[in-house]
């Protein structure tokens, strides 16, 4: 099944890319932009620091004592306070890699990142505030109303679903010693610098392949226009929420639909997410369902909460 659905997404591509050349070539270049001037150099520095931090233990004692504050309401373990942390304050994907990376390592059991690693792959603080309330619906006044709307739930799942529907997954299978301070300068920093590149090259192809993607949905004989417009933030969040500003929708219907968008990460999400954390074997099923409970939690407060 996966092998037929690859099929038709990367054949509908080539036939677009053909007989369409030159909006392929604008769609790609929007993304490669948009990756160029706002993934890059907001996620690099991060991806690079948060490597060294985790492969040279410098974060064990002032996790140890976030993990003593925070662990009476969310039960989580000593390794996982981290990537909890940097998912929700740093943005997506460095929740998703940095679990990947500790599982990878035995620092943290695979039932736990299987849970962590869905709830803390969110989208930035600055993406949110900036992008999506201040240029494309113009209410920064809701900053902080949508935050709360965006993250409260996962850490609600995450807490409901680790203390009832889990078993011992908190304790790390293994402890892996700190490195030497030697190896810190040199080989660590390396290794640092080089997973960081890797990470921002590869969410690059995906961001431009999906948004040429996402072109393709903006030109299908869809009836309703919000319609064509949600297709578009479920597949790409960046295009859709641009089309859904654009969208002759009352505000309340517009910012509902932004936030489950939002919150979903869209199928370019996905596909990023699944390429960090392919080496540890963590679930994209277990991501699937969450984010898809988790978008409708959010959507639901957005209507709920005036």
């Amino acid at each position: 099944m996966k092998k037929i659905v690859y099929s038709i997404i990367l054949s509908t591509l080539v036939f677009y890319i053909l007989c369409f050349p030159k909006d392929a070539i604008q769609a790609a270049s929007f993304g490669l932009v948009l990756w160029y001037t706002k993934m890059l150099p907001t996620l690099l520095p991060f991806a690079i620091l948060s490597y060294i931090f985790v492969s040279s233990g410098l974060l064990d004692a002032p996790c140890r004592l976030l993990h003593r504050c925070v662990k009476w309401i969310i039960p989580v373990s000593r390794e996982g306070v981290y990537p909890l942390f940097a998912g929700f304050l740093f943005g997506f994907p460095l929740g998703s890699k940095i679990t990947a990376q500790l599982v990878e390592e035995g620092r943290m059991s695979y039932e736990e990142g299987n849970r962590l690693f869905a709830i803390c792959n969110n989208i930035s603080p600055v993406f949110i505030s900036g992008f999506i309330l201040q240029t494309s619906l113009q209410r920064p006044d809701l900053t902080v109303k949508t935050l709360l709307i965006l993250y409260v739930p996962p850490l609600i799942y995450f807490i409901i679903s680790t203390r009832f529907f889990s078993g011992k997954g908190n304790t790390p299978i293994s402890k892996k010693k700190a490195a030497p301070r030697s190896q810190i300068s040199f080989k660590i920093i390396d290794a640092g610098i080089m997973s960081g590149f890797e990470t921002l090259t590869r969410l690059g192809g995906y961001i431009m392949l999906f948004a040429i993607l996402s072109q393709i949905v903006t030109v299908l004989p869809l009836p309703n226009p919000a319609l064509g417009s949600l297709l578009v933030g479920i597949t790409e969040i960046t295009n859709g929420i641009a089309h859904l500003a654009i969208t002759p929708l009352p505000f309340r219907e517009l910012y509902v639909l932004t936030v489950f968008c939002t919150a979903l990460g869209g199928l370019s999400g996905f596909a990023q997410t699944a390429s960090m954390v392919r080496k540890a074997g963590l679930s994209m099923g277990t991501y699937v369902k969450t984010k898809v409970i988790c978008s409708l939690m959010s959507a639901a407060l957005a209507v709920l909460l005036p």
